[in-house]
């Protein structure tokens, strides 16, 4: 049986080889929390051995980020630093891997003025846009992972200690990276390779429409644009080296005509965003447009999600994941987006990723929004899956092929 400290060097090394698949020469930028200073040394390691170039690190603090957020002006959230943004992008001109270490306490700004949060998120998105080409474009390859932090474990399992609290979250976090199995490496390429096999059914059907019902009330349409592309597992940046975005990734998706969807869906898992939980919250949408919302908790902030820019009240993303997934088995609330996304199936508010149309990578801003693509300063997924979601394609010729029955793929 593999020891704790054997596996977290597997995974820092899956991280590199896998997720990232490093090359000689490459530059690796990584976003982490103070807390994964030992992940990230580990992290480093694997990558100087892979022939990185150079790691540059940008280091995040909560308890530092709360005291901003208490103390700071107005003016301060309102302006995103410039030299910051041109960083990321001269990194990214060079090539550069972008590794994510996402680990929020999902509570940590409940108590904060949702007004900073929106116009902290409207500044950050605005300064970053360009940026953010590289990796929506897939230009550049990148990855998002977790690690424990304290405050996020024990909001997960608050009924322990906190040191029982995050030797808990490690487990949940080891099995759903596969980090638990003989050969994590091999593993990945299989699980990779499974995934495919949904992607080409896909892809050969060409679905022009999803309807999606469950008895907790979601009763949608979605329209799929003319030469959209289904992807999942992993996908290949502009110099063809292959990687995977997300770990641990289940999920099957592509993008919705922009004005496209229309009727009902309701939320199934908390939405943690920035620092802040919405729960429960039910959606209207006409003609692609959200006209109509409630949520139990946290109306403002997504009230401040929606006025961010017109894209954000359209779907950017259709994400399929079965609800008998490793993840979703687990019956672990995560409060964490890249986990609780990847055990059910979820749309996404906002910009659409270019590279799920065909040809989308080389198009202008215009010719994408001319072929029904959306786009916003923001992509945030929101977990719709249930145990009995349904989901139907129709093709172009009206066939009707059931893709999702009782909440799993049905082919």
């Amino acid at each position: 049986m593999k020891n704790f400290n054997h596996m977290l060097d597997e995974y820092a090394k899956l991280c590199v080889k896998v997720g990232i698949n490093l090359q000689k020469g490459q530059p690796l930028v990584i976003n982490s929390p103070v807390e994964g200073a030992e992940f990230v040394r580990l992290v480093a390691k694997h990558a100087y051995a892979a022939g990185a170039k150079q790691v540059h690190v940008n280091w995040n603090d909560e308890t530092l980020t709360k005291l901003k957020y208490e103390n700071a002006p107005m003016e301060v959230f309102e302006n995103f630093p410039k030299w910051y943004a041109d960083g990321l992008e001269e990194f990214a001109k060079d090539g550069a891997g972008y590794l994510s270490i996402y680990s929020e306490d999902p509570e940590l700004l409940k108590e904060i003025d949702p007004k900073k949060i929106a116009a902290n998120n409207k500044a950050a998105s605005t300064a970053l846009k360009k940026f953010r080409k590289y990796t929506m474009n897939n230009i550049n390859s990148w990855c998002v992972v977790s690690i424990p932090t304290k405050g996020w474990a024990k909001r997960v399992f608050p009924d322990v200690s906190e040191e029982e609290a995050m030797e808990k979250l490690w487990d949940a976090i080891f099995k759903a990276t596969r980090m638990d199995l003989e050969d994590p490496i091999k593993a990945w390429e299989d699980h990779v390779k499974n995934t495919e096999e949904k992607v080409k059914f896909l892809n050969e059907k060409k679905f022009k429409k999803l309807y999606y019902k469950s008895s907790n009330g979601t009763d949608l349409e979605i329209e799929l644009p003319e030469g959209h592309i289904w992807a999942g597992g992993g996908d290949y940046n502009s110099k063809g080296i292959f990687f995977v975005a997300n770990m641990p990734t289940e999920e099957v998706f592509t993008m919705p005509l922009r004005t496209g969807v229309n009727g009902v869906v309701y939320s199934t898992k908390p939405l943690n965003y920035g620092g802040n939980l919405i729960d429960d919250f039910k959606l209207k949408f006409k003609d692609g447009k959200v006209v109509d919302f409630e949520a139990e908790r946290g109306y403002e902030v997504l009230k401040d999600l929606f006025a961010l820019d017109e894209g954000a009240k359209h779907l950017g993303e259709v994400a399929l994941v079965p609800y008998d997934s490793p993840i979703s088995n687990s019956n672990i609330i995560f409060l964490n987006t890249l986990f609780d996304e990847n055990a059910s199936c979820h749309l996404a508010f906002g910009k659409a990723y270019p590279t799920n149309i065909e040809g989308g990578e080389n198009m202008t801003d215009e010719e994408l929004e001319k072929a029904g693509v959306n786009d916003s300063l923001t992509h945030v997924d929101f977990m719709v899956g249930s145990k009995d979601l349904s989901i139907i394609g129709e093709t172009k010729d009206g066939e009707k092929v059931q893709i999702f029955e009782n909440g799993n793929w049905a082919f």
